[in-house]
């Protein structure tokens, strides 16, 4: 097909990439800050989920003000990193 004849396109894979990434992106980094904030567990979780609604806006606005779909797919390359910062005790814990 025709470029032309798609172009609708951008603005749904924009989309997909806001709400699909945005919600990995957030919970993963979610995960990490509560492991890595130097608080008690429950004020540590507290102090994350309520600075998750600040990253989820941050990169929902960031994916449609960014010129470059290429800049959105890379940003997503910190959603590894920031899972296994999240989420290492939980992996230990399974296979040991």
């Amino acid at each position: 097909m025709k470029k032309a004849s798609l172009p609708y396109w951008p603005v749904v894979s924009r989309t997909l990439a806001a709400i699909v990434g945005g919600y990995a992106v957030t919970y993963c980094f979610t995960a990490a800050l509560a492991r890595l904030l130097p608080l008690d567990r429950f004020d540590a979780t507290l102090v994350a989920s309520l600075v998750s609604f600040i990253i989820y806006l941050a990169f929902i606005l960031w994916v449609f003000a960014t010129h470059s779909l290429r800049r959105v797919a890379a940003s997503l390359l910190i959603i590894p990193p920031l899972a296994l910062i999240g989420f290492w005790p939980q992996l230990l814990e399974r296979l040991g």
